[in-house]
């Protein structure tokens, strides 16, 4: 494949999975999603031991690629429905440890990459959150779920309405993830512990992750709250507002939003 956007190498029992486009803070297209599936499934072919996911650059991953979508034609479910859920639910499944270590931007699907990981080491000034209130659409790929249950429904609404970011200090102070570390110690702190599980008992992690998951499931219902968010992002796409958050977003400009349907 000639340049891909996805790398994968393994090296004693451990997948590093790579996202790698920096210049466009590893932004995701449909190309790239089936990359990343393909990564997962190869690491799992492989049986490995742990798995790390990490961005290359200065983002772990700014969102979907958006560059050259047009509103008007763009099949939003298709491309969350068909491409984004999936891919999650295949990688909250890996049956082995998974983490992720995030630095710079983690916003929309690069969110849901997140959230799809077991653990999730953030740099301090990551930027992590929902641009969504400046495209005129609503946050996918998990996110409602995962705000709800860990800030509670009045941050969570906070944080849409406002699109306000949080940095990954207050992000894993509020309990959304697993630690914050310097940015300059991210990527050594993950591999140690990514080494550490690698050499662990590891159909007992896989079972408790498999325990994990039926707890959150039942009282959260991930899937379900994904399934909504998709209806409501392609719902959302007839709008003049996504149209014109699009517009805005390719022309390098602010919105200018009317709130009409």
């Amino acid at each position: 494949m000639e340049n891909p956007m996805i790398d994968l190498t393994i090296e004693d029992n451990v997948a590093h999975v790579v996202l790698n486009a920096p210049k466009k803070l590893n932004s995701l297209d449909e190309a790239a999603l089936d990359e990343l599936a393909q990564a997962y499934t190869e690491a799992e072919r492989a049986g490995v031991r742990a798995l790390v996911l990490r961005g290359e650059g200065r983002a772990f991953c700014a969102g979907r690629d958006i560059s050259r979508v047009d509103p008007a034609t763009d099949d939003t479910d298709a491309y969350l429905s068909g491409k984004v859920q999936p891919l999650l639910q295949q990688m909250s499944t890996f049956p082995a440890p998974t983490f992720a270590a995030v630095q710079g931007a983690c916003l929309g699907v690069g969110l849901g990459l997140a959230i799809a990981t077991d653990v999730v080491y953030v740099a301090e000034d990551a930027t992590i959150g929902s641009p969504f209130a400046n495209l005129g659409a609503t946050l996918d790929s998990g996110g409602h779920a995962l705000f709800t249950e860990r800030l509670g429904a009045h941050r969570t609404l906070d944080l849409i309405y406002t699109a306000e970011m949080m940095k990954g200090a207050e992000a894993v102070a509020a309990g959304l993830f697993s630690r914050a570390v310097p940015a300059e110690d991210l990527l050594a702190f993950t591999m140690q512990r990514v080494s550490q599980a690698a050499a662990g008992a590891t159909q007992a992690y896989v079972a408790s992750k498999k325990l994990v998951a039926q707890v959150r499931d039942a009282k959260v219902g991930l899937w379900d709250s994904m399934a909504a968010e998709n209806k409501a992002q392609a719902a959302l796409c007839s709008t003049e507002d996504y149209a014109e958050g699009f517009a805005a977003f390719q022309e390098k400009r602010k919105p200018e939003f009317t709130g009409k349907g």
